[in-house]
C-alpha cells in the first residue's frame, strides 16, 4: 500500500475514485462534471488530496482536505471533507492511512485542529473516526442554506 498526495498529473485515478464515492452518496455518475471540479481545486491549490494505491498501483481510495481557519481559535483548520475507499479495499486500514496523512498534513502546515463530518448513518466511519481519537462535537450545530 502507497499513499500519496497528488497533483493534476494523478487527476484520472482521482476521478475515478471520486465518481464511485459521489455514487455511493447517492449523485449521479458524472466523470467529466467530476474531473472538472477536481482539476479546479487542485489547480487553485484549494485542495490537499491523497491517493492509496494497491500494490499493484491501483487507486483504491482517497481523502480530499480543505483548507480553512477558525476566527474562534485563531488558527488554520484542515478539515477532511471527502473519505473514500472502494468496497473490496475495505476493512484493510486504508482509511486509517488516508487520514493519518491528514493529521500529519494538519500538523506540517501548523494547523489546529482536523475537522470532519459523516452523515448520521454512517456508522462505520463514525466508529473509525472515534477510534482513531476524533471526538463527536456536541457544542455547535451545524447548519446549511442553499443559495442556488
Amino acid at each position: 500500500m502507497n499513499i500519496k498526495n497528488i497533483s493534476t498529473e494523478e487527476l484520472e485515478d482521482l476521478v475515478i475514485l471520486f465518481d464511485q464515492y459521489m455514487v455511493f452518496y447517492k449523485q449521479p455518475s458524472a466523470p467529466d462534471k467530476y474531473r472538472k471540479y477536481l482539476h479546479e481545486r487542485l489547480s487553485n491549490n484549494d485542495a490537499s488530496v491523497f491517493i492509496a494505491y494497491s500494490l499493484a498501483n491501483e487507486p483504491v481510495g482517497f481523502v480530499l482536505n480543505y483548507h480553512s481557519f477558525s476566527s474562534v481559535s485563531l488558527g488554520k483548520v484542515l478539515v477532511l471533507n471527502d473519505l473514500f475507499v472502494i468496497e473490496s479495499h475495505r476493512k484493510q486500514g486504508i482509511a486509517n492511512k488516508l487520514i493519518n496523512s491528514s493529521v500529519s498534513l494538519a500538523k506540517s502546515t501548523g494547523s489546529i485542529r482536523v475537522d470532519l463530518a459523516t452523515a448520521k448513518n454512517n456508522f462505520s466511519a463514525q466508529a473509525l473516526y472515534e477510534k482513531i481519537g476524533f471526538v463527536k462535537g456536541s457544542e455547535y450545530f451545524s447548519y446549511s442554506l442553499v443559495v442556488q
